[in-house]
């Protein structure tokens, strides 16, 4: 450690074993003298050769940092006169308290947001966080938990041939991928989308009508952009996605609960409560997170509403690949006959959540505004991922990973709930469900679901509780169990531990 001789410069301590460069260190410590007052507007500074010989240092390491702080204006420098510190720095600056250049500011309360900025975080504050590992929450990307709803079988994606798919098609176009800029997507992945959703969902759809979004948050903030005005209304489900009610306001539409019966959302519920709504956002193949097929006369009815209304439905299908007990229900949007229906759909669960890439299928007279958001935006999927993916699903890897993953899924669905018969009972009534990659836990009268979260979480177990989802309280606790990404024979000592999570919560309610 070397210290200067001189009187003020007596302070400035520089390190040669810091990984800090000598001239930066050097920077820091005069502009902190210089912040604090310590050295007034006007002042001169020891020569550079002078104050090299202070510290004890090479001249070029002063030199530049005084052509450091000459640049931002801290000193001032005068041809054959010397260094001085700059005579026109604002009072504010001149009278700071020294510190760090990366110590906090000191806390002040919230500065002040737009509205839109103050609507986003008072939604998020209505929600309760749920902490997902006993090791301070941290998520341990290597041993997916159990029971994540979120994650899929990450053991079952398929690396070797995705590696093999991107070294050729990296080899083969980088440089054109490097060329190439879309803000509605790769065009064979567009047409690969189009194909695969009139297939298998019943869409109807030109490649022109898809766009590639990066998740549901970005597609529903884009169709609300495009479709709704501020002061607008518009339903969600209640129970359902928490992101409707989050991303909506920040949008400044107002958010009106719908509440969802055994047949998914009620329309004539909707119609009473707001029937100047503007959009409905729906989840119906399986409905989330309470997992019903919502049945044919329930989306007629809402597409009906919508037509009457000059409303929009926005579709969220993400959960249709995994079907389990006959064949997948069509998508709503195959049966709008007047262009009202907004299609989502994605390829986190089926694949994994890194890629973040997912899909809109919206009405022709549409497309060209959806377009011009969506430029505005300024927000695009990787377009490396996007003609890896259009590769995967035509050369038919993506069907036959799908028809694994499916075996898959349902292989594990069973296997959790032959534990959950024996381990489980009268502890959580675990029902199975048609489709989608977890089921539903009811628990016994009296237990509080968001209890047992947490103390589930303190036994390595992740659940949610449906209570998080709904605005209206639900008339029993329950728990979602994701099973995607629990191995089979991982499932006995997993479901152990949500036993004794439950029990414990039990004991804290004094619940019998």
């Amino acid at each position: 450690m070397r210290r200067a001789t001189g009187s003020l410069f007596t302070t400035i301590a520089l390190d040669p074993s810091s990984a800090v460069p000598l001239y930066r260190q050097l920077y820091d410590e005069l502009r902190t003298i210089i912040l604090s007052g310590q050295l007034r507007a006007g002042a001169r500074l020891p020569s550079t050769r002078t104050l090299a010989g202070e510290l004890g240092i090479a001249r070029s390491t002063v030199v530049t940092a005084f052509e450091q702080l000459l640049a931002e204006g801290y000193l001032d420098g005068r041809s054959r006169g010397g260094t001085y510190v700059a005579p026109a720095l604002p009072d504010e600056l001149l009278h700071a308290t020294a510190r760090g250049d990366h110590a906090p500011a000191p806390e002040t309360g919230r500065p002040p947001l737009s509205r839109r900025g103050a609507a986003m975080v008072a939604a998020l504050e209505t929600r309760q966080t749920w902490p997902v590992a006993s090791d301070g929450g941290r998520l341990r990307p290597e041993v997916p938990l159990a029971f994540d709803s979120v994650l899929p079988a990450l053991d079952a994606f398929p690396y070797e041939v995705w590696q093999r798919l991107m070294t050729r098609r990296w080899r083969q176009s980088g440089p054109e991928l490097l060329r190439h800029w879309s803000g509605t997507g790769y065009q064979p992945l567009r047409e690969a989308i189009a194909a695969y959703l009139g297939g298998t969902r019943g869409v109807r759809c030109l490649p022109e009508q898809v766009i590639v979004i990066g998740d549901g948050r970005q597609a529903l903030d884009l169709a609300a952009r495009v479709l709704l005005d501020p002061g607008d209304a518009a339903w969600i489900e209640d129970p359902g996605y928490l992101v409707p009610s989050t991303i909506l306001p920040s949008a400044g539409v107002r958010v009106v609960p719908v509440p969802v019966d055994a047949h998914g959302l009620d329309v004539e519920a909707g119609m009473a409560r707001c029937a100047t709504a503007r959009l409905a956002v729906v989840t119906l193949a399986p409905q989330w997170p309470l997992g019903m097929i919502v049945p044919l006369a329930r989306r007629l009815a809402l597409l009906q509403w919508a037509g009457q209304a000059d409303a929009w439905v926005f579709e969220n299908d993400n959960d249709n690949q995994y079907p389990y007990i006959g064949q997948p229900v069509a998508a709503l949007q195959g049966l709008d006959k007047d262009g009202r229906v907004i299609y989502y759909g994605d390829f986190i669960n089926v694949l994994c959540a890194a890629l973040s890439l997912g899909y809109l299928v919206v009405p022709a007279a549409l497309v060209d505004a959806f377009a011009a958001a969506q430029f505005t935006r300024g927000v695009y999927a990787s377009i490396l991922v996007q003609a890896v993916l259009a590769d995967f699903m035509a050369e038919g890897s993506f069907a036959r990973h799908l028809r694994r993953v499916r075996r898959l899924y349902a292989a594990r669905q069973a296997a959790l709930l032959d534990e959950a018969r024996g381990e489980l009972a009268g502890l959580l009534e675990v029902q199975p469900v048609e489709a989608g990659p977890y089921v539903i836990g009811w628990l016994p009268e009296g237990v509080d679901d968001g209890d047992v979260a947490r103390q589930a979480a303190r036994h390595d177990v992740t659940v949610l509780p449906l209570s998080a989802y709904g605005v209206e309280p639900l008339a029993r606790g329950g728990l979602l169990l994701g099973y995607a990404a629990v191995e089979t024979q991982e499932m006995p000592a997993a479901v152990r531990r949500l036993a004794a999570a439950i029990r414990e919560a039990m004991r804290h309610r004094n619940v019998p």
